[in-house]
């Protein structure tokens, strides 16, 4: 079966810089980190005291307040990102065959927020008060659901959750379903918002993340020599993923077009990639075959780059296998160094920089990268600290999670 043209024709974003895909680009070309002190509970105690925690955030801006109080964080964020989403995208549904409209988003940890308010209620005050809702709040697939019933959309409607990489696992499979005929229109994308008690605590206990707390706007340092971990955030991006001809009849500005998705996982350890990072070039290469495409034609790659000393490893190691000597022709930057890690939610917030990369001709930096680490090659060009204008015909965006799990996906400036 020949593979229909999927095109990307809204973008939508809930982040620590921005609540709009244009004020997260704009954010990141300038160099801002969304990296600050966690004020949303109290962490005196612990070892890690800052994240990227969205401030601030109205879910009644996006939600009718009723409806906001059976969801955990996790889901109005996604909520929040699909609507931004479809207002860009100017779709009325009333006007679609909904049956043909799915919901693909993934998250890697789900509703914790909720699952940590009602265990301390059940300890604190027993049984019979845990709330009702806590199943339908704290489920991974409660964001797409939402959305979904928002929309009153009947299409193909699940969740992926594999860690780091869940959102471009999604991002891939929407692109599937309409390449291969299921549907017409994907809401997909990511949400994650595990920046909360228990999260923060277990991310330390495994010794993960950076320290930098007198510091921790330059904390977030991928590639970078004296890195010394990740640094944990939260937040949602969605795009909308549409049969090119349907996007083309109704007249829909079109961002990208999505032109091949690859996975693999390493089988390798539960959370540490293989130091060649044979997985992640696997999954490269996967994906410029699904693609059709020369690896030659990339001009730039929105790097997984976690500013943890395996990944940072890994990765360079993969893209040195993948492209050869065309490795020191592309550029490679990592917006983590700005936003920190999303977990479940990276990799759709980073593909729209990535679209946003082609449409305004303008590479974002990996800012806080002062040494680059001789281990991730020095020849590598990671556009450091500035953003740099370039024409952007084509790029990749990688994800990589803890199970060993690997996500690319690969886009391209649209031609009609």
């Amino acid at each position: 079966m020949n593979k229909r043209r999927v095109v990307i024709t809204g973008l939508g974003c809930i982040t620590a810089l921005a609540e709009s895909a244009d004020g997260l680009f704009a954010a990141l070309c300038e160099g801002k980190s969304g990296v600050s002190n966690i004020e949303s509970f109290d962490v005196s105690t612990y070892p890690v005291r800052f994240g990227g925690e969205v401030k601030n955030f109205d879910a009644a801006k996006y939600i009718d307040f009723r409806e906001s109080k059976r969801m955990d964080r996790f889901s109005q964020f996604a909520v929040a990102a699909a609507t931004q989403a479809v207002s860009d995208s100017g779709l009325d549904f009333s006007k679609e065959d909904v049956s043909r409209v799915g919901v693909i988003v993934g998250t890697g940890i789900g509703g914790i927020q909720e699952i940590e308010e009602q265990h301390i209620k059940l300890l604190n005050k027993g049984v019979r008060q845990v709330s009702p809702f806590t199943v339908p709040k704290l489920m991974a697939n409660a964001g797409c659901g939402n959305i979904a019933i928002r929309y009153g959309l009947q299409g193909p409607n699940f969740c992926v959750v594999s860690a780091c990489a869940s959102s471009n696992h999604a991002i891939g499979e929407a692109f599937c379903n309409i390449a291969y005929g299921r549907s017409d229109i994907v809401i997909t994308g990511g949400s994650e918002a595990a920046l909360s008690p228990v999260g923060l605590a277990s991310f330390c206990a495994a010794r993960s993340l950076s320290l930098r707390n007198d510091d921790p706007t330059r904390a977030s340092r991928p590639f970078d020599r004296d890195r010394d971990g990740f640094v944990l955030s939260e937040g949602a991006g969605v795009l909308i993923l549409e049969e090119e001809s349907h996007a083309r009849k109704r007249g829909a500005k079109i961002y990208a077009e999505v032109l091949g998705y690859g996975a693999t996982d390493d089988g390798h350890h539960i959370t540490a990639p293989p130091p060649d990072g044979e997985g992640a070039a696997r999954a490269m290469e996967l994906a410029l075959s699904d693609a059709g495409l020369e690896k030659e034609k990339i001009d730039y790659i929105n790097a997984h780059g976690t500013s943890t000393e395996l990944n940072d490893i890994a990765e360079s190691s993969a893209i040195r296998k993948v492209f050869g000597e065309h490795a020191y022709k592309l550029a490679v930057s990592s917006t983590k160094s700005c936003l920190g890690h999303l977990l479940g939610a990276t990799g759709a917030v980073e593909l729209i920089a990535t679209v946003k990369t082609i449409t305004d001709s303008i590479i974002p930096p990996t800012i806080n990268l002062d040494n680059q680490d001789e281990r991730c090659d020095l020849k590598l060009d990671y556009v450091p600290l500035k953003a740099r204008e370039a024409k952007v015909n084509y790029a990749l965006s990688n994800s990589l999670g803890f199970g060993g799990h690997n996500a690319c996906i690969v886009i391209g400036k649209h031609t009609g």
